[in-house]
């Protein structure tokens, strides 16, 4: 159990990383540039941790996985960028994707 708060932890810091990138302005705001390389030191040592314990494919397509669909709702919901139906089926099959996988049994 441990092992998957550790990768919804590294997803977490992906996603506020993302956030920051954006808030950075092309890194020209010192804070959230510094967020971005923060949170994307920590969110990697966190995935470096979790593939010791699930595949490594697994692992990271879940990180990466949830990480795009929390991104884009950050995005639709913060930044004001536009949803359709065709973005908000597609981001189902993104998180129907993540859950088979979790379902597989990929925890050693």
């Amino acid at each position: 159990m441990q092992v998957w708060l550790m990768l919804g932890a590294a997803i977490v810091c992906e996603v506020g990383g993302t956030t920051c990138l954006k808030l950075s302005e092309g890194f020209s705001r010192a804070l959230p540039a510094s967020g971005v390389v923060v949170l994307y030191l920590t969110s990697f040592t966190l995935l470096a941790r979790v593939v010791q314990s699930i595949d490594i494919g697994v692992a990271y397509a879940i990180w990466a996985g949830v990480g795009t669909a929390l991104v884009a709702g950050v995005g639709i919901t913060f930044f004001g960028e536009a949803i359709s139906w065709l973005r908000f089926v597609s981001l189902a099959f993104v998180v129907a994707g993540v859950v088979g996988l979790q379902l597989s049994g990929a925890i050693r």
